[in-house]
């Protein structure tokens, strides 16, 4: 039973380091460029990327090689 107090503790504190360094920093929480928010008919992470010509490309060509098909 000691072990498990200790472990869900330990837990516990590391997550209260992890939002109080992102509090601390004062920087947004950010998405990648992909992933879910890649999907076609998903608005998201290629909109906010710094990168959005590269994406808007892959998905033109993404949809020409579907077309091709």
């Amino acid at each position: 039973m000691n072990q498990l107090l200790v472990t869900f503790s330990v837990f516990l504190l590391v997550m209260i380091a992890m939002a109080v360094g992102v509090l601390v920093s004062n920087r947004e929480i950010k998405g990648s460029c992909g992933g879910l928010n890649d999907i076609d008919g998903l608005e998201g992470a290629c909109d906010i990327c710094e990168i959005k010509e590269q994406c808007k490309r892959r998905k033109a060509m993404q949809r020409k090689a579907l077309m091709e098909q």
